[in-house]
C-alpha cells in the first residue's frame, strides 16, 4: 500500500508562482525516479519533468527556466517550483513515482492530480 497525495495547486494570474509538493508514504523500500506529469483538457498527458534519486533532473523544453523540480528523500517528497506561469501550463498536475515496495516489487504509482489554473 502506497500513496501519493499531491498539494498546491489552484488559481494564479499569469506571471505568478505555484508550488507543488507530493508527499509518498506507505510500503516504501526506495524511490527511484520522482516526476511531474499535466492533462490539459482535451490533451494526453504530458510529461513536465523528473529528478532521480541522486537529484539529476530532466525537463520538458516547454517549462524549462520557469520549472525546477526538487526533492526531499528524508521526506519521500517531489516538489514542483513553477514561475512566470501562462495560460497554456493550466492543467491538472499528476505526481508519479517509480519505486521498490518493501516486498521488493518495482512500480509506478500516481498521485490524484491537483488542479493548476492561469488565468487572469
Amino acid at each position: 500500500q502506497v500513496q501519493l497525495v499531491e498539494s498546491g495547486g489552484g488559481l494564479v494570474q499569469p506571471g505568478g508562482s505555484l508550488r507543488l509538493a507530493c508527499a509518498a508514504s506507505g510500503s516504501i523500500f526506495s524511490i527511484n525516479v520522482m516526476g511531474w506529469y499535466r492533462q490539459a483538457p482535451g490533451k494526453e498527458r504530458e510529461l513536465v519533468g523528473t529528478i532521480a534519486s541522486g537529484g539529476s533532473t530532466n525537463y520538458a523544453d516547454s517549462v524549462k527556466g520557469r520549472f525546477t523540480i526538487s526533492r526531499d528523500n528524508a521526506k519521500n517528497t517531489v516538489y514542483l517550483q513553477m514561475n512566470s506561469l501562462k495560460p497554456e501550463d493550466t492543467a491538472v498536475y499528476y505526481c508519479n513515482a517509480r519505486l521498490v515496495t518493501t516486498s521488493r516489487i518495482t512500480y509506478k504509482y500516481w498521485g490524484q492530480g491537483t488542479q493548476v489554473t492561469v488565468s487572469s
